[in-house]
């Protein structure tokens, strides 16, 4: 202990100098940077709609507890939450299983055009939704997929699996490979060893994907407008237009509603938080 302390003074070096303080203020500036759009939305949604227009930045000198109570004993915020959900779940389930297995087979395998092929999915991370809009549209509807959920949940995973490939690939490659060599020599095959091996210990880039894919599919927007056209199939995004009128829209419900309907994300990403950067420090690595 006396030899680090005496590396540390003739290094020059103080602990918890300048330096850290300069890193803490500018992560309290990062994170306020984060947290005022979140705390500003919940606030105004306890407001009334004069209020809110007179002031916005400010504490409610009414709480209106109502407009959030209105909103979830209606059964229009459980439907749309509902949707949202099953959206979002299926899109999260194959991302994992399409992702996971094509990123194994690039890890470990070697076959004619295996570089290309990878190189030809990760051009996916250039191009959003919004590019393929009217080709998407087009072959949507000769799947027979509009108005479907299905029609939004299959290009969703689509899209992701360039980004998912790519994280998954990279830490399936950081598992030693005298794993994969015992387990060769023990008779297993690629498939018992993608299930029994590599998937228990990829936890983390696995959970990193499933968050990713989750708030991804969640705060989607443009794809359902596209796609669905009855309002039973409506997610939140989309469920937000209950409170906009021809002349009028009542934006303290619609705050209400957004504060509400992102907590699940919120929940979920607070839930995986130290997978995630596990996941991303083990999948960031370039193989």
């Amino acid at each position: 202990m006396t030899e680090a302390a005496d590396a540390i003074r003739s290094s020059g070096r103080r602990p918890g100098g300048l330096a850290a303080i300069v890193t803490f203020a500018a992560l309290v500036v990062l994170a306020g940077a984060v947290l005022f759009p979140v705390l500003a939305t919940a606030l105004n949604g306890f407001k009334d709609l004069s209020e809110l227009r007179t002031n916005p930045f400010g504490l409610p000198h009414v709480w209106m507890w109502s407009n959030y109570w209105s909103i979830l004993t209606g059964y229009r915020y459980w439907q749309v939450l509902g949707n949202s959900l099953l959206i979002a779940l299926f899109t999260v389930a194959l991302t994992l299983i399409v992702s996971s297995m094509a990123a194994f087979t690039f890890a470990h395998l070697r076959f004619f055009g295996d570089k290309f092929l990878l190189s030809y999915i990760q051009l996916g991370l250039l191009f959003p939704v919004a590019t393929a809009i009217v080709p998407l549209f087009i072959k949507i509807r000769d799947l027979g997929l509009l108005d479907s959920y299905w029609g939004v949940i299959l290009p969703q995973v689509a899209f992701s699996l360039a980004m998912s490939v790519l994280l998954i690939r990279n830490a399936f490659k950081q598992l030693p490979s005298e794993l994969l060599d015992a387990a060769m020599m023990d008779g297993c095959g690629y498939f018992r060893y993608f299930i029994y091996v590599t998937l228990p210990l990829s936890g983390p880039i696995l959970s990193t994907v499933a968050v990713i894919s989750f708030v991804g599919s969640w705060n989607g927007y443009l794809l359902p407008l596209i796609v669905l056209n009855s309002e039973s199939r409506y997610p939140w995004t989309l469920g937000l237009m209950a409170y906009q009128g021809q002349y009028m829209t009542s934006w303290q419900l619609v705050l209400a509603f957004i504060t509400l309907t992102i907590l699940p994300a919120i929940i979920m990403f607070l839930m995986a938080q130290r997978y995630i950067v596990a996941g991303l420090t083990a999948g960031a690595v370039k193989a």
